[in-house]
């Protein structure tokens, strides 16, 4: 039979524990007269049931907020829904360059260049930037030193690309700094995420910046955990450093359909880069522009995140409380973040630990292999603006009856 594999593969995975299915949100009827997803608060329904959602990414609760709403509508009545083209055809709208500029403005950061995803802008700057060169081998042209726990879309960028691959340890700058020594490329670039998508944790980013300039390596940070929750005006993990400028930081990638909570992804460099990726980066190329109407949206969202610290100050103040609230013997990852990773191991019992919260009432997804090392199945709970303290104290009373 052909494709017998597509079987055995899924049989495999489903005897591992590590079997995935989607579940579909259902909507609620607030009237007669229209329905909403409830997607715009702390609560979910699945299945007719209702849950307080702790696996969401809408870390500033901004979701269904109705200035970014009126925003949307106003984008759809001066550009329509659709870009109706590529960027470098007829799709680039007087919105995409308003977003481009505040986003420029915001990370004070040269250029900017909009891309649908963030898996898509990652994958397209390795790809692009580790093309080979002419007639020069791989291992001369372009070197690429990831963090052990980079994104997927960075591994994959990475790896598709002509340039040669090296990843060091997690945070370990001294094993990163050997590495670039071994190095006989003048073309190196050392690359991070901000906030750990499933640790929670943030990179060394005095440790990076200071070994790039060592080394001559550009910096590349994804950001996609960080904009809008890190900093004083939601800048993200490049605000963390008093004395280091955001030129320090080369490229910086961020998603949009997070804390700022539309959909999309912007990549911030310089002009050069600007021009190059342009150029040659063939999902930007060969890629509908994103929605105008979406961009203009994301406009609002981002001025709100600019002006509205306490969102900040109150992610601050849910994680502190479940910290407290929790067992000494649970074992919970530092964080600084909206991300909160509890280490179970094994996955059945992450997966039977997800299963006895949903009997409380509360949705949080057990997180397994390949997204983390086996040995390694966890809860990703994540805090948000919209969850408040009794949410917290459900969730943490909940959390010490399933572990301890």
């Amino acid at each position: 039979m052909a494709f017998d594999y597509i079987v055995e593969q899924l049989s495999a995975r489903k005897s591992l524990s590590r079997y995935r299915q989607r579940v579909c949100l259902q909507p609620t009827v607030k009237d007669n007269a229209s329905q909403h997803f409830a997607m715009h608060d702390t609560k979910i329904i699945v299945a007719g049931k209702e849950y307080i959602n702790f696996s969401s990414n809408d870390y500033l609760g901004l979701n269904n907020h109705p200035q970014i709403n009126k925003a949307m509508q106003e984008g759809i009545d001066k550009f329509g829904l659709c870009s109706s083209s590529s960027s470098l055809v007829t799709g680039y709208h007087y919105a995409h360059q308003a977003l481009e500029e505040k986003i420029c403005q915001w990370l004070n950061k040269p250029k900017c260049l909009l891309f649908s995803s963030g898996f898509a802008a990652n994958v397209a700057f390795f790809q692009t930037l580790g093309q080979s060169t002419g007639k020069e081998s791989k291992h001369k042209s372009c070197h690429f030193f990831l963090d052990k726990l980079s994104h997927a879309s960075m591994l994959d960028g990475a790896y598709s690309s002509n340039a040669k691959v090296k990843r060091f340890a997690h945070n370990n700058t001294t094993q990163l700094s050997q590495l670039l020594s071994q190095s006989d490329s003048k073309n190196k670039l050392i690359a991070s995420e901000g906030i750990f998508s499933m640790d929670g944790d943030q990179a060394h980013l005095k440790g990076l910046t200071d070994t790039a300039k060592t080394h001559n390596a550009w910096l590349y940070l994804d950001d996609a955990h960080s904009i809008g929750v890190i900093g004083k005006e939601g800048q993200g993990s490049v605000s963390l450093l008093n004395d280091t400028k955001s030129s320090d930081t080369n490229i910086i990638m961020a998603t949009f359909g997070k804390a700022i909570a539309t959909s999309g992804a912007f990549l911030a460099c310089d002009e050069n880069l600007h021009d190059y990726l342009i150029n040659f980066a063939r999902h930007y190329i060969y890629s509908t522009a994103i929605s105008p109407a979406l961009a203009w949206a994301t406009i609002k969202s981002i001025e709100l995140i600019q002006q509205e610290q306490w969102r900040r100050d109150k992610i601050t103040e849910l994680s502190m409380l479940l910290r407290q609230l929790l067992d000494n013997s649970i074992n919970i990852i530092s964080s600084a973040s909206s991300i909160h990773a509890i280490i179970i191991g094994d996955e059945q019992k992450a997966l039977a630990v997800s299963k006895q919260l949903r009997k409380q009432g509360i949705w949080l997804t057990a997180i397994r292999p390949p997204t983390v090392k086996i040995g390694s199945s966890r809860l990703r709970v994540t805090l948000c603006t919209s969850h408040n303290t009794n949410d917290i104290k459900h969730l943490a009373r909940s959390l010490n009856e399933a572990l301890i």
